[in-house]
């Protein structure tokens, strides 16, 4: 995990050809090829440069989703915890509608509301990655906001919550000060998983032809190269195993802030 981030921040200084650069003199090359150390797909672009662009790609889509996702979710999740009533039946309905949606259904929907329908005019619509950032944005609302809401109905029971509604503390100050703190750690845990469920939707939805332009994520390199997996296996592979162990890297973050609330919360 640490190597992504670091690929998708510096990967612009090391030496490497640039993704989107061909070599006519080594179409297909194999792993461990001069120059080309994880080898090129059929177009000659390099793998290795792919992978590192892609990180920068695949993850910047991923973390900017979830933390917009985490901002208005957990902002709708507290909001209807504590005010209870309307506010929480209406919000809870609306978590409850968009999770019984299956969730590529759901981000195919929304990238094909978001996209430009001029089809004469292709330019005028906006950038592919900024729409899978929106509709993966409104995927991650529901998830992100049911959990902060269950979170902060844990805590709006307790005790110095109470004790600071007593005392005429304003709810603006008990929900900054008592409540959000404690809800966050939660937020935080569930974001290291919804990251890897996002890297996985969006390489589904570059296979089905809505991702982001070809080679320029993980999962676009997988879209574009799975034709040939029984040729040059590795231009498939590889970008698939990225993305498996990105994804089981995020899920043991998130296991292990989850264990560390648990700690938190049994001391409280």
């Amino acid at each position: 995990m640490a190597l992504c981030v670091l690929a998708a921040i510096f990967g612009d200084l090391l030496p490497l050809p640039k993704w989107d650069d061909y070599d006519f003199e080594n179409l297909a090359a194999p792993v461990f090829t001069p120059g080309h150390i994880l080898g090129t797909d059929y177009d000659g672009y390099d793998v290795l440069s792919g992978i590192i662009h892609g990180a920068r790609t695949s993850l910047g889509i991923a973390v900017t989703a979830v933390l917009l996702g985490a901002l208005i979710g957990g902002a709708l999740g507290i909001i209807a915890a504590y005010r209870r009533g309307w506010v929480d039946s209406v919000l809870s309905m609306y978590f409850n509608v968009s999770l019984a949606i299956p969730t590529i259904v759901l981000t195919l929907v929304l990238v094909a509301v978001f996209s430009s329908a001029d089809i004469e005019n292709p330019s005028g619509s906006l950038p592919r990655e900024l729409i899978l950032i929106v509709s993966l944005t409104f995927v991650v609302i529901p998830v992100l906001g049911r959990i902060a809401r269950a979170s902060a109905l844990t805590w709006t029971g307790r005790d110095f919550v109470l004790v600071a509604e007593s005392i005429g503390m304003k709810r603006r100050s008990i929900l900054l000060t008592h409540i959000v703190p404690n809800v966050l750690p939660s937020l935080m845990s569930i974001g290291f998983l919804a990251a890897g469920v996002v890297i996985v939707v969006e390489g589904g939805l570059a296979i089905l032809g809505v991702g982001t332009n070809p080679g320029a994520s993980w999962g676009s390199m997988l879209a574009k190269n799975r034709g040939e997996l029984s040729i040059i296996p590795h231009t498939t592979l590889i970008p698939a195993a990225v993305i498996a162990l990105t994804v089981m890297a995020l899920n043991y973050f998130g296991d292990y802030v989850r264990l560390r609330i648990d700690d938190r919360e049994s001391r409280i």
